[in-house]
């Protein structure tokens, strides 16, 4: 019980943008004074809180402001994309304090993890943070995953990568505690730890990368699903006359709507030469960028296929924000940024048209409050929201 007050306090005071005092927190969490003093104090002698200044105008004594300390903790994130690996120290208050990324590498999956624990000790040693300090690594990796095993499990656009159990190998390479999620999850995650505003309540996050995916948060708790893999929206159906997909369905999420469908579409529409050598992330990245350039140069065809891309997922995020309810849609992830300007035009119209509850609450349509690196940045929170969120796990009590 004393571990979970502890969580609740440290969230309360996470959650303020500008400290609270102990008689504020004790006010919001329905503690003692008593109880809200001795929390207090335990969490200052571990450097996880700090007291910045006083404030009061009012009778009685000035009150002294606590806040996260952001020297107190730190966690590493790791981001695996098919396209490239993004790679964050993170502080206890979710900013980042070093990043790198690298171009994801096609071989063995056992040589990628190598590389990937390489540049973790690298990225540490110039982030010049106490190692004593880092808290764990967390790494985002595409669905589906096997959260118990903490594997991949098989990936469309990661070949190779079948019940890697990544978890595992990158815990005994770098010594870390770690940690393995979805993306989309991780990115979700990022949003409540990081994100401000834009990342309280209830809300979806849509993962634009290599793959399009979306991360479920409810009420300010993220929801992982039954075996940690919900968010996978792939075979929702957006065009029923649309390309044939794997599972046998035409014009899903997957087969009509991803990066590598709409580099396709500007091949054969002659938008893009048809010179592509192969179809693994780090290529479609690169032909994916030339297509947005073409149409931020005013290019009708290459406009033409990132607004109907637009037009597809919105159904597809009508369908899951009616079904949850939710009162924001957050877009971010790797490609967002190029997709943002076709996309912001076209998808809150059409969301709120498709809004079932409109008459009731509007849908908010935002941009990550994160940024780019939001994978790696979520894969980091998925340590602090690990060690220091609130869980009713933590007032079970061990036999």
């Amino acid at each position: 019980m004393g571990d979970f007050n502890l969580t609740v306090i440290l969230e309360a005071i996470r959650r303020s943008s500008g400290g609270l005092s102990r008689v504020e927190l004790a006010q919001i969490v329905g503690l003692s004074p008593q109880t809200i003093s001795n929390i207090s104090r335990r969490l200052l002698d571990q450097q996880l809180i700090m007291e910045a200044g006083k404030e009061g105008s009012g009778p009685g004594k000035p009150r002294t402001i606590l806040r996260l300390n952001p020297a107190g903790m730190y966690a590493v994130g790791v981001h695996l994309d098919p396209a490239v690996i993004t790679f964050v120290v993170l502080d206890l208050l979710g900013d980042v304090v070093r990043h790198s990324r690298m171009a994801t590498p096609g071989g063995d999956p056992a040589e990628v993890i190598t590389s990937i624990a390489g540049q973790i000790d690298i990225l540490i040693q110039e982030s010049g943070v106490d190692a004593s300090k880092i808290a764990g690594l967390g790494v985002a990796v595409p669905g589906p995953i096997d959260l118990d095993e903490g594997s991949v499990v098989d990936p469309p656009l990661l070949t190779r990568w079948n019940r890697v159990r990544i978890r595992e190998a990158l815990t005994e390479a770098t010594g870390l505690e770690t940690l393995v999620d979805k993306d989309v999850t991780s990115a979700a995650v990022a949003e409540t730890w990081a994100g401000g505003a834009s990342g309280a309540g209830s809300f979806i996050f849509m993962y634009m990368g290599t793959g399009i995916g979306c991360g479920i948060v409810l009420n300010d708790e993220v929801v992982r699903g039954t075996s940690g893999n919900a968010g996978e929206i792939g075979h929702i159906v957006v065009d029923p006359d649309g390309p044939l997909c794997d599972c046998g369905q035409r014009g899903c999420v997957k087969s009509s709507s991803i990066p590598q469908v709409l580099v396709a579409e500007a091949e054969e529409a002659g938008v893009l030469d048809g010179n592509r050598q192969g179809t693994d992330g780090p290529e479609v990245q690169e032909r994916f960028a030339e297509l947005c350039d073409k149409a931020d140069a005013g290019d009708a065809r290459a406009i033409a296929i990132l607004d109907k891309s637009a037009t597809l997922v919105a159904r597809a995020v009508s369908v899951v924000a009616n079904t949850l309810d939710v009162e924001r849609v957050v877009f971010g992830g790797p490609f967002w940024g190029r997709m943002s300007p076709y996309f912001m035009e076209r998808v809150p119209a059409l969301l709120e048209r498709n809004n079932a509850a409109r008459m009731i609450h509007g849908l908010e349509v935002v941009g990550t409050g994160v940024g780019e690196d939001v994978g790696a940045i979520g894969a980091a929170c998925l340590v602090l929201e690990h060690m220091l969120a609130p869980r009713a796990q933590r007032l079970l009590l061990e036999g």
